[in-house]
Parts: structure tokens; sequence; C-alpha cells
């Protein structure tokens, strides 16, 4: 399976899965890069794969079903115009003719809907994390993002982690703020610089990088406890990853 991340507006990744001719992709917000990409590779779209309704990740499904007649998958606590198959939690989205079948897993917290879709090894999970970060909380609350994490965490440390955009300098430096002893994380930020440097993408990562890295799945360390301590948390999980967030969100 060859997996492209198809750039769009100024951040974005339309993440594209291509085999044997047929394609599917994973949050189409435009469909002029997709269709481009497309012709380019001689491949015909099979399947559309959408995590949550925000329209950086949905809005070019209408595009993209005017020249390819084929399922759109979704959440099935969101209303999207345009999709065709609503998802839930321990639904599995098959996709017969690039032989592949994804997981379906509830993630509220970004918004009260958002789903990931997960195949051994690749994760596809919208706006609930980020390499070394992870969504804001428009709808949910941070108990239900801090659940979500955790539940992605959980899943295998070889996972890659193909989140939709492209912040993870931005929190690499937040990361720090919060862990700057974090030898793991030092290393991270001089690697993702250099892949910056030469226009590569810093995604997708691991998640057993996540857990190594990411201050949002690190919650218990005691580094991480005491950052969020003295913006006036106590020491529960749901405490730090709250002052966590309201930190990034201002960071």
């Amino acid at each position: 399976m060859k997996i492209t991340g198809v750039p769009a507006f100024q951040d974005n990744y339309i993440w594209c899965l291509e085999r044997d001719g047929r394609a599917l992709v994973v949050d189409p917000g435009d469909a002029d890069p997709v269709l481009d990409h497309l012709a380019a590779s001689g491949t015909a779209l099979a399947a559309i794969l959408i995590t949550h309704h925000h329209n950086d990740h949905a809005g070019g499904i209408a595009g993209l079903v005017r020249r390819f007649d084929v399922p759109v998958f979704g959440p099935a606590l969101e209303d999207i115009a345009g999709v065709t198959v609503k998802v839930r939690e321990g639904d599995t989205v098959r996709v017969p003719q690039l032989d592949a079948q994804f997981s379906v897993i509830e993630l509220p917290g970004h918004t009260l809907g958002h789903v990931a879709y997960y195949r051994p090894n690749q994760l596809f999970c919208g706006d609930t994390l980020f390499a070394c970060g992870c969504g804001r909380l428009f709808e949910g609350t941070p108990a239900q993002m801090l659940a979500s994490l955790s539940k992605l965490a959980s899943l295998p440390g070889d996972t890659q982690v193909y989140c939709a955009h492209e912040y993870t300098q931005s929190n690499i430096r937040f990361a720090l703020a919060v862990e700057p002893g974090n030898q793991r994380l030092i290393a991270r930020w001089e690697q993702v610089n250099a892949l910056r440097q030469a226009g590569l993408p810093s995604v997708p990562s691991t998640l057993e990088t996540e857990r190594e890295t990411n201050p949002f799945l690190r919650a218990g360390e005691s580094a991480v406890i005491a950052a969020a301590r003295a913006r006036g948390a106590d020491d529960s999980p749901v405490a730090v990853f709250a002052a966590l967030r309201e930190w990034k969100n201002r960071y």
C-alpha cells in the first residue's frame, strides 16, 4: 500500500492510500489537490474516509463524488453532507478494491463525534492526536479528550500516526517548555527541523515516539505534572491535561 500525504490549504495533509490503480482518501477538505494527484498517479478513487465534520476535512466530498461514485464513510454522531455510510466504535470499514479494512475508533474531544480509522501499523486520527500535540477542544471536555488519547496510546508502539496537519515544529516548541529535560524530545526537535528544512513532511510519527515525547500523552509523568502544577493544576491526570491544553491554547 502506497500512502501519500497530499498537501492542502496551509498545513493540511489529505492521506491517499493507493494499490493496483485504486485509491482511498482520508479527510479531503479540498477536492482539487486530490483530483490532481489521482490524475498524475493514474489511479481511480474507490472510497473516502472522514474523521469529523470540520470543513478542512470534509469540504471536498462533493467535488470528488461528482467525479467518482464511491462510498463515503463518516462518523455516525455527526451530520456531514455527502457521507453515505455512518460508522461507530467497533465497526469495520472494508475497501475491497484495495484489499484493506479499518477498525473505527470513536474519539470525542476535538469534536463530539470524531472517529479514527485503524489498521495494523496505521492510524488515521484526524485532529485528535498530532505529532507531539493534540487537537483543540472545540466540543468535548478535557476528560473526554484524555480518554480518547489514552485509547490511542494503548495501540502498538510501532503504529504509524497519520495526523492531518503539519504542526510538529510548533508542537515540539511547546513540549520543550513543558519538559525541557526530555532528551528524546530534544533529539526529535533536531530531527524534525532537519526534515522541514529539506522540505519533507514530519509525519507520520509512531505511537512509541508520541508516548516518549508528546506531553498530552504524558499526564502521569513527574516532570509534566510539575509543569502543570506550576500553572495551578492538581496532580490528577485530567487536571494536568486540562492545564496543558489551556497553556498550549495561549502559547
